[in-house]
């Protein structure tokens, strides 16, 4: 079906200046098209994109004319294909996409195939930095602690994961105790340009975490997907997307002094926010581009899914090639990248006149504008100049429970709790702080408020500041960077002496890893009703996600994470109050603790330095003790361990055949579910702890798993059985067949009981019958995931049955086999008179050449009605993987040489 390349003719030679080539590339102005000059930078990568790959079968000539008139076309939400030039992994989700490449191997070896051939066919990059708990802290042995308990807790997941590293190609596993993804794919992994076998083209990455948009202020097009997005790009598969629009802002003047970075990102997520930027692409430009750090701009990009765009996008520019430099990267990969760029007019020269590019909307920052700020308590775009903070706490307390208010009635505010900590007397209060995280990726690759923080807590050792403690303060670099340069500095010893002794190189508080609160605390907290705050440098602060106790979450830049630890209450003004007392009992205030920006860029200049960045990444993948102790085994075909509960062989390729199954139909199917409007992911998905009466609670006590030892499904997202057990278990699900009762239940039809959804979905398959879901509006919406697709394949539903889909679980669905249809505009389930009682045939044609993408097709059931739905299959390429039975079998097929 594949054709040649249409557009080879603009493939030209980029010469070297000192003669000799760096390679071939596709030439953008070789195009000759004046529409391409006023494209976006962002859109530009889109387009290389889609004319290197274009192959008139899964990217087309018409796909490249989509993006190129993108002024004309991205209004009108068109789709196009788009191949990324690499994926990105972390550990919950690489597990499974190993899984599913290691069953890839053995049905390529029982279809006689070349098992070896299953292998990524883009470079896969998989860190593993989401294990990182905080159980032990205040302690110079806390790194080591920690990892030793996060090795217990997972060393079979992580055996995996380097049985893999080693059996298949073009994949690099970073060990766990190396930093969080997103710093190590700034510093060590983004490539910028890729030069593939003398072939040169921009980097570009999707990636299975939201801030994988982090990259982007390295001028690398990147953004969070799902697993199976990921899977099918890791296996050479087309993405489909909306063509975005593209708005454009504009950054003018500078950062006043006192002013962080993390002040500033908190001031552009709240203005986007506002002005609604979800399924676009944030370009900005402007003179104020100048004044940023490549690391300022990381930080920007990083905060994207909590401003909701897609992409935060900063074009590359004389300080991204500066940035290259210092984190080691070398002068000819330097020069290659901006010779590249500059030749196919992706480089932004601020020392150059700027040509006026095209936006769909315009926003204006001037830097000078930004102050001092934190947000919360309960949401990231809900920013608090610091100046405000003691009279919106006051506020929160009095208004009604929501996202700015905790309803605590006026004489209870004052509450002073007295309680022993360790047998010292201590006291606790409403905004009280008893968490204060240095910890995520949004900030801890950013030296200058690293070192600020650190700036800080010298200061405050000097003038005898002390944390109280019963804080639990923490310090998790995104990489062994920040320890190399704050060792350098001389001041990682005063942010010991205030408890912020280094606990890991991970993901800890950010994600909800924080660890427990002293019981002291705790039972502090509990039994008085008391609204206890967390300080994180963090990027997300929803209820319930810092800590289960902590009911006031605050984001704010490290050095204020210090400063709210020193006070210990976030119910202070910072302006007039003191933070505490030094010694001889003076007032010490805020501006005696903060540094200038004078002395923050002297630290940076003085102690961040290239061989650092190189040291920590050549000896980054060698791995540590624990790591390299792993035994595992050598065969490149995984050796399933059948009593394993964290890795199990999943069924996808049970009785494959060489031959695709076809189009086939649906025949006299029962409804398993029946759903109304808005079922998300989350309903769908397994996620979060395991309940102790669930069906896969009763799989692990079968299988002798203590109930302490349950973990969660995202720990356990390399076991199909665990979580097909999980899909459709979330406590809140609505399902019209329970009447108004909300849970994981439906009823089994044949008998009438009502028995847990995996339960009926079993008792279905092993009677012989096919089963369908009927929905409402927006079926799978919120987060993109892959076993909202896999979990209800394995359930046996062949199709689903809605009024509408979101986009890319539409595409899951298909890539699982599953058969999306959409009711007739005006039409659903209840004006059709269906109950969902019925049984229902769903007619095909036998060939799949029969079968046009967005056809009608009727629908039958047993009593008699009849309706036509619309088929949602929207491309040639996804008939094939239907013709298939899934992507997965379509690609085996594909790589064996079978006639597709």
């Amino acid at each position: 079906m594949a054709a040649e390349n249409p557009f080879k003719r603009i493939l030209k030679t980029l010469e070297k200046p000192d003669g000799g080539e760096f390679g071939k590339y596709y030439s953008l102005p070789a195009l000759n098209d004046p529409r391409i000059e006023k494209l976006p930078h962002s859109i530009r990568i889109l387009l290389e994109s889609a004319i290197r790959n274009c192959d008139e079968f899964q990217v087309k000539s018409k796909d490249v004319e989509k993006i190129i008139d993108w002024e004309n076309s991205s209004p009108k939400q068109v789709e196009i294909p788009f191949k990324p030039a690499r994926v990105l992994l972390q550990d919950f989700t690489g597990v499974p996409a190993v899984v599913d490449l290691a069953c890839m191997r053995d049905a390529m070896n029982n279809l006689k195939g070349d098992s070896n051939k299953i292998n990524p066919l883009v470079p896969v990059d998989l860190v593993i930095d989401h294990s990182v708990q905080v159980d032990v802290a205040r302690s110079v042995n806390a790194v080591q602690a920690n990892m030793e308990l996060e090795f217990q807790r997972n060393k079979e997941r992580f055996g995996f994961l380097k049985w893999g590293s080693n059996a298949f190609h073009n994949m690099l596993v970073v060990p766990p105790g190396s930093g969080i993804v997103h710093q190590v794919n700034l510093e060590y992994l983004g490539r910028v340009v890729f030069n593939t076998d003398g072939l040169l083209y921009p980097d570009s990455v999707v990636g299975t975490d939201s801030h994988t948009t982090m990259i982007d202020g390295l001028g690398v097009a990147g953004w969070g997907v799902g697993g199976i997005e990921a899977e099918a790009a890791m296996l050479g598969q087309p993405m489909s997307m909306v063509l975005p629009g593209v708005v454009g802002f504009k950054l003018l003047g500078k950062l006043r002094d006192g002013v962080t970075a993390t002040d500033l990102v908190l001031t552009v997520t709240q203005i986007l926010r506002k002005h609604g930027v979800v399924g676009k692409f944030v370009e900005f430009y402007g003179e104020g581009m100048c004044e940023l750090s490549l690391a300022d701009r990381a930080t920007i990009a990083n905060m994207s899914p909590e401003y909701g765009a897609t992409m935060g996008f900063f074009p590359v520019d004389h300080v991204t090639l500066q940035y290259l430099k210092l984190t080691g990267r070398s002068a000819d990969t330097v020069a290659l990248i901006e010779s590249y760029l500059r030749a196919n007019k992706m480089f932004v020269d601020y020392s150059e006149p700027q040509v006026e590019r095209v936006y769909s909307a315009y926003l204006e920052l001037k830097l000078e504008d930004v102050e001092p700020c934190i947000s919360g308590p309960k949401r990231p775009h809900d920013r608090v100049p610091l100046k405000e903070m003691k009279v919106d706490w006051h506020a929160c307390l009095d208004n009604r429970v929501g996202f700015k208010g905790f309803a605590v009635p006026k004489e209870s505010q004052k509450k002073v709790v007295e309680f022993s900590f360790h047998g010292t007397p201590a006291q606790l209060r409403h905004g009280d702080v008893v968490i204060a995280a240095i910890t995520s990726c949004t900030n801890t690759s950013n030296p200058s408020v690293m070192l600020g923080a650190a700036l800080v807590a010298k200061k405050a050792c000097e003038l005898g500041l002390e944390v109280k403690p019963w804080i639990k303060t923490s310090l998790a670099p995104g990489s062994g960077v920040v320890t190399k340069y704050l060792e350098k500095s001389g001041l990682q010893k005063y942010l010991n002496q205030l408890g912020f002794n280094i606990v890991g190189y991970g993901c800890t508080t950010c994600i909800g890893n924080s660890g427990d609160i002293d019981e002291a605390v705790a039972s502090a907290i509990t039994e008085n009703d008391i609204v206890a705050a967390a300080v994180l440098s963090g990027n997300r602060n929803f209820e319930g996600r810092v800590h289960p106790l902590t009911r006031a979450n605050y984001l704010a830049s490290p050095p204020l994470v210090v400063a709210y630890a020193l006070a210990g209450t976030v119910d202070i003004d910072f302006e007039t109050e003191p933070i505490g007392l030094g010694k001889d009992g003076k007032k010490i205030f805020f501006r005696d603790i903060w540094p200038s920006n004078k002395e923050v860029a002297e630290a940076v200049q003085s102690n961040v330095l290239p061989h650092m960045f190189m040291a920590t990444y050549e000896a980054i993948t060698k791995g540590n003790p624990m790591w390299n102790q792993l035994s595992v085994p050598s065969g490149t075909l995984y050796a399933w361990d059948p009593k394993s509960t964290y890795i199990h062989e999943p069924p996808y390729f049970k009785d494959m055949t060489m031959s695709p199954p076809g189009a086939h139909g649906v025949k006299n199917a029962y409804c398993l579910l029946n759903f109304g409007d808005s079922i998300t992911t989350d309903h769908i998905s397994p996620a979060g702890s395991i309940h102790k009466d669930s069906p896969a609670a009763k799989y692990l006590l079968e299988r002798g798993v203590d109930r302490r030892d349950f973990n969660s499904y995202g720990s356990r997202r390399g076991n199909d059985e665990i979580m097909a057990r999980g899909t459709f278990a979330n406590i809140r699900l609505v399902n019209k067949f329970l009447k108004g009762e909300v849970g994981p239940k439906t009823i089994h039809h044949p008998t009438g009981e009502k028995v847990f959804v995996f339960d009926a979905a079993v008792r279905y398959k092993s009677e012989g019958h096919e089963t369908i879901i009927l929905a409402g509006a927006e079926y799978g919406s919120g987060s993109s995931r892959d076993w909202a697709a896999k979990g209800p394949m394995l359930l046996g539903v062949k199709a689903v049955i809605a009024k509408s889909f979101e986009r890319i679980h539409r595409s899951n669905l298909v890539g699982m086999g599953i058969i999306p249809l959409c009711f007739k505009a005006g039409e659903d389930a209840e004006t059709l008179g269906l109950t969902g009682e019925e049984r229902y045939t769903i007619n095909l044609p036998s060939s799949v050449g029969e079968i046009r993408p967005g056809q009608d097709i009727t629908v039958v059931t047993d009593n008699g009605k009849s309706f036509v739905c619309t088929l949602r299959f929207d491309t040639e390429v996804e008939l094939a993987y239907f013709d298939h039975g899934g992507i997965l079998q379509y690609v085996i097929r594909n790589l064996i040489g079978a006639k597709c």
